[in-house]
This record gives structure tokens, sequence and C-alpha cells, in this order.
């Protein structure tokens, strides 16, 4: 399946996104956050993967003008992303407001890896508007723990081995989520590292993280989850 290219914006930066349309009615609208190396064929296959399971799916873009060519120059761009947290989430909500517009009167879902894990979880501690947000291998840190009810239902896949994201940030997350009573799932693989869900790395190589089982089972439970929210017409 091929992407379409699309344009939007976030105040003043252009930004591109890559957009998946489902052969028939869209039962939900996806937000697809990627790494932060931006978008990847390995995202891309997700993304294609929801499109046949009925949703409308549309990539999102970190950074406009300045995405990154190389890992190098994806970390610093992250880190800028990453300095001002504010900004960051009114760049993450510029999806939501597309997505809105292409696709009115559905769910909104949003899922993301690495980054883009980090990304949804930023929303639902925001307050979006979301039926369901799931982050795969993504950190679990903030600078803004959330404060108010989390509206999302939340599912967080996570590599135990995951070499990012120290057992101290898990617990953090469990406790943070519990003090605001949301409806979260935690799905934590042994022996599993970051970036679980790609057979690639950055430079296009096999990628020693992979790990099959943790990336079925995972996308599985998003599967399951997106029927439960999002019901495929009869």
């Amino acid at each position: 399946m091929s992407l379409e290219q699309l344009s939007y914006r976030d105040g003043a930066t252009a930004l591109t996104g890559w957009l998946a349309r489902p052969s028939g009615p869209v039962r939900a609208a996806v937000a697809v956050f990627p790494t932060f190396m931006n978008t990847t064929p390995g995202v891309e296959a997700k993304t294609a993967a929801l499109a046949e399971a009925g949703c409308l799916a549309l990539v999102a873009d970190f950074y406009g003008p300045d995405a990154p060519h190389n890992a190098e120059s994806a970390f610093a761009a992250m880190e800028r992303l990453r300095a001002d947290p504010l900004a960051m989430r009114r760049r993450l909500r510029a999806v939501l407001a597309v997505l809105a517009d292409i696709a009115p009167g559905v769910p909104q879902i949003a899922i993301g890896f690495c980054l883009g894990g980090m990304a949804v979880l930023e929303l639902a501690r925001d307050g979006a508007e979301l039926a369901l947000v799931a982050s795969f291998h993504g950190l679990l840190a903030t600078p803004m723990p959330a404060n108010a009810p989390i509206i999302p239902r939340m599912l967080v896949c996570h590599g135990d081995a995951d070499s990012l994201v120290p057992r101290r940030d898990v617990i953090a997350f469990w406790e943070e989520m519990d003090r605001v009573g949301a409806d979260w799932q935690f799905m934590s693989f042994a022996g599993v590292e970051h970036g679980f869900t790609n057979p690639l790395t950055p430079a296009q190589m096999p990628n020693p993280a992979f790990h099959p089982v943790a990336d079925r089972q995972s996308w599985a439970a998003l599967m399951g989850l997106i029927d439960e929210v999002a019901p495929a017409a009869a």
C-alpha cells in the first residue's frame, strides 16, 4: 500500500505527514507517531497495516524542514523538540486536528514507537480526547506528570531490558497513572530491549533488539483494543 503525502502546519512550521486510507469505511482515525528518526519503513508498514484493518492512519512529522538524515542529526533534533515540553505537545496536537478534519465523527487513536511512544503518553497526560493511546518501547518519564484524569484507554508495551527506561521510571509511571485513575494496561517482555518492533536499525541494518514475539504480541494487543473502542462494521 502506498502512503500519500499530506502537508499540515504547527503554527509557522510546515510539516509533512504520510497518510494511509482504508479501502472501505473508516472505523477510526489513528495518529502514528514515529521514532526519533521520523518516518521509517518499519513505521510505514505498521501504518499500512492499520489501514488494512479499516483505520485511516497518518504518520506524524516531528521536525518539519529540519527533518534529520542520520541518527546523529536525529538525536539532536529530538533533544531540541523535547527541550520545550509545551511546544512539543502543541506539535503533537497539530496531527490530531488534521485527522479530525479528514475523518470527523470517528474515534481518534494515537500510537507511537520510541520517541513516538513517549509522545502519545504526553498527549494522554495533556488531556487529549482520544479513545486509545498505545506506546511501543516509549520513554515513560515526563517533565509534566498528569494532574487530572486521563481520558483515553492506555496500552504500554515495554521491553523489561530497555536500557533507556530504568525500572524506577516504570514504577513511577504506574504510580502516576494510579494517582489520576487512568485506565492502563502494561505489557512487559522479559529480556527484551528498546526498539523491539523494528527489524531494522536507523541505518537499515538488522536490528539486534528486534523481538518478533514481543512485536507480534504487542501488536495483537493493540488490535484487540481497537476492536473494542472502534468495532469494525458488521
